[in-house]
Order: structure tokens, then sequence, then C-alpha cells
């Protein structure tokens, strides 16, 4: 692909088939498999790679597409709305998340030699904030990085880290400051996981999201030179406030979807079941559950491009976004509940997508900030100016 400023719709379009005919080749045949072992093929990465589906606005010059952000929103949606969702959902951190901290804090040599792999798969990316001790409050971090002549040590732990298990790199999160109160005192570090002291724990058994790899990570002893610092000593949380505006509007373009993809399924599914001598979808309770489904799943839409249209001209502010995914992962678990519903004892079984994208969707109300958290932002936006 070219670089492009705008997205018109013949890209979109084009863009929209080549991610269809690439599930319906590598992802399709092979996803219920991956959903029993609990992982993907590291081979998936260099796949997605070569069909462009990674880190697509990067710039050209670190070998990305040169894209925009409603290119990546594209791909995220397409990924996510047939219920692909562990294999969106990881692309999203690698893509949506850890590529753009590099991009826009990373120093040049950082880009140069980071940006590229990621492009290709040939790197994957995690990052790794929360701890055992230390979820939605990162003043609860105690990982920590000391300053030894010219490098960095790090030790601590890391769990539900995303690409946990096939990360080549992970933006860790440590305290450099352990006199600075609160949140502050952290930095960002970019740690390759080949390191001497670095390791993986278990792959971690979830509710859902079966074949995205989800780890423990333990640092001992871990150094790491003094260009692994990403952005300024001691602003981390400046930065991860920065970034997290475009993290929690990529999980409210994939709650949409995965609403648009399970009304779809519903739809589908409830003109061909017959009940009563008819379809079902000719039953009244059928048809007025379908339409505030519906409704409900258009009304978040509709503030979701708003939203993308406030983050494209830089306009998007952290209590928005908080509102985006505490709306959008909301109604994401109401309406794929009421779904599932419609579908009676079908909807339980796992070899229908229902059943997956139920499962699927309830992390979402929880990571990349709770709906606790998520409400709070807002309400001090609201009331304490």
């Amino acid at each position: 692909m070219n670089a492009i400023a705008e997205f018109s719709q013949e890209e979109r379009q084009v863009l929209s088939d080549m991610v269809r005919r690439f599930i319906e080749s590598e992802v399709a045949p092979h996803y219920e498999q991956w959903e029993r072992d609990e992982i993907m093929p590291r081979g998936i990465w260099n796949k997605l790679g070569e069909a462009g589906f990674l880190c697509a606005d990067i710039p050209v010059e670190y070998g990305g597409a040169g894209g925009n952000f409603d290119m990546c929103m594209l791909l995220n949606e397409e990924f996510i709305r047939p219920g692909y969702g562990s294999l969106g959902g990881n692309m999203g951190v690698h893509s949506d998340i850890v590529a753009p901290y590099i991009l826009n804090h990373g120093t040049e040599e950082q880009k140069q030699h980071y940006l590229p792999k990621m492009v290709s798969g040939d790197c994957v990316g995690a990052i790794a904030m929360t701890e055992p001790g230390a979820g939605s409050d990162l003043q609860g971090v105690r990982t920590t990085a000391k300053k030894d002549g010219d490098e960095w040590v790090i030790n601590g732990s890391k769990t539900f880290i995303t690409n946990g298990q096939h990360a080549g790199m992970v933006i860790t999160v440590a305290r450099t400051d352990p006199d600075a109160p609160g949140s502050r005192g952290l930095s960002l570090f970019l740690v390759d996981t080949d390191k001497p002291g670095f390791s993986r724990g278990r792959n971690l058994e979830k509710l859902g999201l079966h074949a995205a790899d989800t780890s423990e990570l333990f640092y001992e002893d871990v150094r790491v030179p003094e260009s692994a610092l990403l952005g300024e000593l001691n602003k981390g949380f400046i930065i991860l406030m920065t970034e997290l505006p475009r993290e929690r509007l990529s999980l409210a373009v994939g709650a949409v979807a995965a609403m648009q993809g399970a009304l779809g399924m519903t739809a589908d599914y409830v003109n061909e079941r017959q009940a009563f001598g008819a379809p079902l979808s000719k039953l009244q309770n059928t048809r007025f559950r379908m339409a505030d489904m519906q409704t409900e799943y258009r009304l978040n839409r509709a503030f979701i491009n708003e939203c993308m249209e406030l983050f494209n001209t830089g306009a998007l502010d952290a209590p928005t976004a908080s509102m985006a995914k505490l709306a959008t992962t909301e109604a994401q678990c109401r309406v794929v509940d009421g779904c599932l519903q419609l579908f009676g004892g079908y909807g339980y079984m796992k070899e229908y997508p229902i059943s997956r994208m139920y499962a699927d969707a309830r992390i979402q109300r929880i990571y990349g900030g709770t709906s606790e958290i998520m409400r709070e932002l807002v309400a001090r936006a609201v009331l304490d100016g």
C-alpha cells in the first residue's frame, strides 16, 4: 500500500476484502484448534506482517504502510466482527498500543530498530503495566529499575500481559525513583525478551479469549542499556496517560464491531430457526429484542464515529475516551448476552460462535481500565472541574 492522507471508501473496501480473504484461508480453518490449544502459532504474526495488517499507520520510513488511524480501526473491526477476538485483541496491543508508544516517544534509534520488525511480525510487542498488586491503580507498581553504571537493572514481576508468550520486546513500567509519591517516579523501558534474567511464566488460563496468550513475566536482575529508556526519565506515567485515549478508543471500536457481528449472527439464526410453526424472527419478543439491541449498537456506533473524528484532529480528551470505553463495552456485554439468549440452548454450545463472543466480551469491562475507573474519570471531569 502507498502512503495515504485520507482513507477513501474504495480503499476501505479493498482492505476489507483483503482481510476477509486472509481470514478465510489463514484463520477460520485453524481458529478452533488455536482456541483449544489456548495459544496461536507464532507464525501467524509473520503472515499478518506479510499481508500488511500490522502497524498500518506506521510511516513508510519505518517500514509501515503510512496509513492512518482509520485504517488501523478497520483492521481491528474486520478481525473482531466475525468473532476472532483473540487474534484481533492481540493485534491491537501490538499495532495500536505498543507501536504508537515507540513512534510517539521513542528515539530515532529506537524507531529504526523496533518498528520495521513489528511491521513485518518478526518482533511481537507487549506492554507490561499490571502486577499482582497493581492493576488499574499504577501507584502500586513495585517493579524497580536501578541505575548501575551505564545500565539499568530491572527486578519485579508482571501479570495478565497480552502477547507475553510470543513477545520479542516488552514495554515495561518500572519505578525509577523510589522516593517519589504515588504514580510519580515511573519510567518505561524497552526490554528485549532474550535478555538474561527475563523469563515468562505460564500461559494463563482465562474465561474467554482462549487463543490469546496472556502471561506472567519475571525480571530478575535484567540489565538493559541507557538506550532502552523510552521517553523521559520518571515521566512514564505522563506517557501512559497521553497514550491511553487511543487504547481506550481502540477497545471501544472493537466493542462496537463485536456487537455488529453478534447481531448479524443472531439475525441469521432467528430467521432460520423454527418455533411454534414459524421462524423465531416472527415472534414479537424476538423482534422487540432485536430492535432494542440494534438501536443500542447504532447509538454506540454514532458516538464512536464522533470520537474517531476527535482523535483524528487531536481533540479526543481522556474523559471522552473513557466515556467511549465505558459505554461501548458495557453495551457489548448486554447485546451479546441478549443475542445468546435468542439462540436458546444452542447459544450455550461451543460449536456456535456466539458462545465464544459471550465469553470474550467479559474482559472488555476490565482491561484498559475497569468500568468503575472509567466512571470515576468521567465524574471528575463533570463534577470536579
